[in-house]
């Protein structure tokens, strides 16, 4: 990264991306469309510009979690149809249709709210129905108990005026996890998914799109692709799944060693004196820290990966440096990267340290660390999301 300021940035790499939804397409046939999961600025690395390149290698839809989001993409020139997969108060309907976005309905009290408001506008809400098959979040109950006043209640949400249903969807709890207990609960959900689309069927109503396989199903349970799949973090290369299929990781997260120093043995290192050198010591200083995303639950426990080989972070993570051990990498100076996470430093093993999961690591990359998209090796654009 050539800049006047050279500190902390993300590398998107787009290859990566386009390479990886060609396997995703592949895996689950021609027949399903792909939805592209870009929430959470497409888990951290830039929805805009994911969003560019999923539209333009020929991805059917996108979903994000909120209007702004969906916004941010239409005001990005995205014209591919974009489902909101989060709760959307009903005053805020007319946004909706203006920027054409789907609307998920969890309750027939939501789908008479926004269809109420639809009205107003003299306009229609096109709406995917949620289906709660266990995840017990949101969504029409589908278990034994609760089944036939949920298939009622659907009945008439399809019958609202100011609504255009096109399609019906669920979400899966453990499909991402092994074991003959996880497997049971995914093949029970996809079961109840199922028999409400017969039920309704059987009334006469069969919506154009149904879709329920998340990341953990598209790698898992490829059969359960429907009209739909929606990868998410598994498309960006991440999650124990992704290395499975082959996937790649779009996203290095880099520094640079901005200062060196020469510390003698038993000296004290960074908040909490919770390190010791215990030798004479070479200590790098990094321009990374917990607010550019790098938790601080890591200190003393990851490393960063310079050009000689990786360098133990030492000390706690401070909330804009960190330091790192240089003592056995006399070539690494002032100036030289350091890649946080990447390819020779996966961020699956920083999440299984810090006790959490990829997608928390790589959605906690901050605003005010650039990302640089490449594409053939070049770069095509960086993003700073700090106000301006």
């Amino acid at each position: 990264m050539d800049s006047t300021l050279k500190r902390t940035w993300a590398e998107i790499d787009l290859d990566a991306l386009a390479y990886n939804y060609r396997v995703l397409r592949n895996w689950m046939g021609s027949a399903s469309r792909f939805l592209g999961v870009v929430k959470a600025d497409a888990y951290g690395h830039g929805a805009v510009e994911v969003a560019r390149t999923l539209e333009s290698l020929g991805a059917e839809y996108l979903a994000v979690s909120n209007l702004d989001e969906a916004l941010e993409l239409r005001q990005g020139g995205i014209r591919l149809p974009i489902l909101q997969l989060g709760i959307t108060p009903a005053d805020q309907t007319a946004q909706a249709l203006a920027c054409q976005v789907t609307q998920a309905v969890w309750s027939e009290a939501a789908a008479l709210s926004f269809s109420e408001e639809a009205r107003k506008e003299d306009g229609k809400l096109k709406v995917h129905i949620k289906l709660d098959t266990g995840m017990s979040r949101l969504g029409f109950p589908c278990d034994e108990g609760q089944f036939d006043r949920s298939l009622e209640a659907i009945c008439r949400v399809w019958a609202l005026p100011g609504l255009e249903v096109e399609g019906i969807f669920t979400h899966f709890a453990v499909s991402d996890e092994t074991g003959e207990a996880s497997k049971a609960y995914t093949t029970l959900q996809y079961r109840r998914f199922s028999n409400m689309l017969d039920a309704l069927k059987a009334r006469g109503i069969v919506p154009e799109i149904c879709h329920c396989a998340n990341s953990g199903a598209v790698a898992g349970y490829p059969q359960y692709a429907c009209d739909m799949f929606r990868p998410g973090i598994i498309s960006y290369g991440i999650g124990h799944q992704a290395a499975l299929l082959g996937l790649r990781p779009v996203m290095t997260l880099k520094t640079v060693i901005g200062a060196v120093r020469e510390l003698p043995a038993d000296t004290a290192v960074s908040y909490g004196c919770t390190y010791r050198t215990m030798r004479p010591s070479r200590v790098g200083i990094l321009p990374i820290g917990y607010a550019d995303g790098l938790h601080r639950v890591l200190s003393n426990r990851w490393q960063v990966w310079t050009p000689s080989g990786p360098a133990p972070v030492i000390g706690r993570i401070c909330m804009d440096m960190c330091m790192c051990d240089l003592t056995d990498l006399p070539d690494v100076s002032v100036g030289s990267e350091a890649e946080v996470y990447g390819p020779h430093n996966s961020v699956n093993a920083a999440a299984a340290l810090a006790g959490t999961i990829s997608y928390e690591l790589t959605c906690a990359v901050s605003k005010r660390v650039p990302r640089i998209y490449y594409r053939g090796g070049e770069e095509i654009g960086r993003e700073l999301l700090l106000r301006g």
